[in-house]
């Protein structure tokens, strides 16, 4: 490995990071540098007689000096172990005595009478030596772990309120952690960026225009709205929409996230909502973004934690007061946003508090051409490409799931080293996303292929005989994901769905199970996932539509999530009629699936046997077989309308398996 050059750019004057680890080194090297400088020595205190006498006996071999604390230190050996008045079981290093001097010089001149008795006694002399440091390594080695733990404890203590290089230490564990965004540190998202959502966005920008030009409003006496609650499915926009706010205030904008409240210390999410509103008032005028509020702002009294005291629930007390309570909070306007409103408590969404709930729906057929017209900027489109179409083909995609699919199909023509960004890899895109990735490799027997292929083709024969089936895109037996099999729709976007519209869902979901039965005289286990979504259907139709004819005009579901709870909103013999209502409506369609493979039995066989053949078939093979539809639908035609245009190919046209393939 080359050595690391620090001379590089961006490596010049980078200060070393400290890590906790250091920390954990230095206490360990202190503990075994404790034990190996431990040699074993055990030493006694004797007063200066004492001290001189055993030197005289011969009993000293050393004696070091300490001139600056005016001691002396004197080796024993054996004679001397034997000599002193101590247990010396167990001490395996040298035993020493110590005692206090008079002077180093008077030593001096004594030791050197002691080794000339000493030499006329035939004994070995004694040697001295002289030390002139002072305590401050000894101190260091008696209280250099516990420094060292104190240090540790700051250090953690800094760590757990978030602030390493600042002060506060862990009394700071209550202040805010939000984000703040003004001038001089501004988003790069602007209302530009965020594509469709022309409602939504309308009422954010007057936030901002409440914000900038206030006069406008308060001379007419009217009071800028507190708060604005951002509400709709994951992905539709929701905190771009709170990112666009950032960029295009001129104002200071706090944004924090609603877990950002909740710590492991009681009282801490209070505390954070009170310095999180003290700071957004001395900004003021000011934003304050919230973003999952879901994660404190939940109904209380609903909580699993039955008669505790919940920090939850003190953090949104607290914040309740915050928003609208005794005090003052003039020229802080709110912004939330969540995913899931019908479980927040009822006195967050009051006004006063919330005054505006802005609905993020997933984005319709024009706000989706939008969002593909933004995401498509930076890629190398073909420029035969059409976009309506694709937003057609993606209907029930939310914006990041557009942006998955823009990514991905930029990613599928890369692979095939192409130079623009084709219809056929944004096909690719959606089917990777909405089926999963492509199994080619998964072995399948002749037996299950043509089972497969009869149960797909069952669902393209019903769906294009029914008035309100949606328009065939392709059928596939190429195994993606979990599905061994899938028939791709263009479904048409609909503000009201009638009753029959339901039925023929219905009825298109049973198709598969129906030609297995039909045409191959036993079912298999491949329709569970159609008999899911056909039961939920017909629950729908029975429980929440009223359009059951037992039970007709009666709303069994609670939409709210918060009236019924644990117990049902029926009776036991209601109960009994719904499941009724529903085995009979799923029955009925499955016959009606039947009926109608029946009639039109030659055609499914040459659809399926299509299938088998080149395993992936398009809107014009099956219209080849089956005829026009009879029910012509917006997508039909737009496909009519492409097919007519000259030199340009119809967008599902193929060839089977080289098609898919391209």
């Amino acid at each position: 490995m080359p050595p690391r050059n620090n001379n590089r750019p961006g490596n010049q004057g980078r200060r070393p990071m400290f890590n906790m680890y250091w920390m954990y080194a230095l206490i360990i090297l202190s503990l075994f540098a404790l034990y190996y400088f431990q040699d074993g020595t055990h030493t006694e205190q004797v007063n200066w007689t004492k001290f001189e006498q055993l030197a005289q006996d011969g009993c000293i071999t050393t004696i070091i000096v300490d001139k600056q604390n005016q001691t002396a230190e004197g080796i024993l050996n054996d004679k001397g172990r034997k000599a002193i008045d101590i247990n010396t079981e167990g001490i395996q290093g040298d035993i020493k005595v110590k005692s206090i001097i008079p002077s180093p010089d008077i030593v001096a001149e004594k030791i050197e009478g002691w080794n000339a008795l000493l030499g006329a006694n035939n004994l070995k002399p004694i040697t001295i030596e002289y030390e002139e440091g002072s305590d401050l390594a000894k101190m260091f080695w008696y209280f250099g772990p516990f420094i060292l733990l104190i240090l540790f404890w700051v250090f953690m203590s800094r760590r757990m309120s978030g602030q390493n290089g600042g002060g506060g230490g862990i009394f700071s564990v209550g202040k805010s952690k939000a984000t703040l965004f003004d001038k001089n540190n501004k988003t790069n998202v602007t209302f530009k960026d965020v594509a469709g959502l022309a409602e939504a966005k309308v009422e954010i920008e007057e936030i901002v225009e409440f914000l900038k030009n206030p006069q406008r409003y308060t001379e007419l006496g009217a009071k800028i709205p507190k708060g604005a609650l951002l509400v709709g499915p994951p992905g539709t926009g929701k905190t771009l929409l709170a990112k666009a706010v950032a960029g295009e205030a001129n104002v200071p904008f706090l944004s924090m996230s609603g877990s950002d409240f909740v710590e492991m210390f009681v009282g801490v999410g209070a505390a954070r909502v009170r310095d999180l509103f003290k700071q957004a008032k001395d900004k003021a005028p000011c934003i304050v973004f919230i973003d999952e509020i879901d994660a404190v702002g939940r109904a209380r009294g609903k909580n699993p934690n039955m008669g505790s005291n919940d920090e939850r629930e003190n953090t949104l007390n607290q914040m309740l007061t915050e928003m609208d309570g005794f005090g003052t909070n003039n020229g802080v306007i709110v912004l939330a946003a969540t995913n899931r409103a019908d479980m927040l408590d009822k006195a967050l969404l009051r006004p006063g508090r919330f005054d505006r709930q802005i609905y993020v729906d997933l984005p319709e057929l024009t706000d989706r051409i939008e969002i593909f017209h933004v995401h498509m900027r930076n890629l190398k489109v073909d420029a035969n490409l059409d976009v309506e179409q694709l937003a057609r083909q993606t209907q029930g995609f939310s914006g990041a799931d557009i942006a998955n699919v823009c990514n991905e199909a930029a990613l599928i023509a890369a692979r095939n080293n192409k130079q623009t960004v084709e219809w056929s890899d944004f096909m690719g895109a959606i089917d990777r996303i909405v089926g999963g990735l492509e199994k080619r490799s998964r072995v399948i027997t002749d037996d299950e292929k043509f089972s497969i292929a009869t149960h797909e083709a069952g669902h393209a024969t019903i769906t294009w005989m029914t008035q309100y089936g949606n328009p065939l895109v392709k059928v596939t037996i190429v195994p993606r994901g979990r599905a061994l099999g899938a028939a791709w729709y263009a479904p048409e976007a609909r503000q009201i769905i009638p009753t029959q519209a339901l039925l023929d869902t219905m009825c298109g979901l049973l198709a598969g199970r129906a030609a297995e039965e039909v045409f191959l005289g036993q079912v298999g286990t491949g329709a569970s996932d159609d008999l899911e979504k056909c039961t939920k259907i017909a629950r729908s139709l029975v429980i929440m539509y009223g359009m059951s004819n037992k039970l007709p005009n009666l709303n069994y579901n609670d939409s709210t999530g918060q009236e019924y709870g644990f117990t049902k909103p029926f009776s036991e013999d209601t109960a009994r009629i719904i499941d009724e209502e529903v085995m009979r409506i799923v029955n009925e369609q499955y016959e009606r699936a039947k009926e109608i493979l029946r009639k039109y039995a030659s055609e499914h066989n040459r659809i399926r046997d299509l299938l088998v053949e080149r395993e992936v078939i398009y809107h014009d093979d099956v219209q080849a077989i089956l005829g026009p539809r009879k029910w012509k639908s917006r997508t039909d035609e737009i496909m009519e309308l492409n097919r007519k245009e000259a030199g340009t190919p119809p967008p599902f046209s193929g060839k089977g398996k080289d098609a898919e393939q391209n």
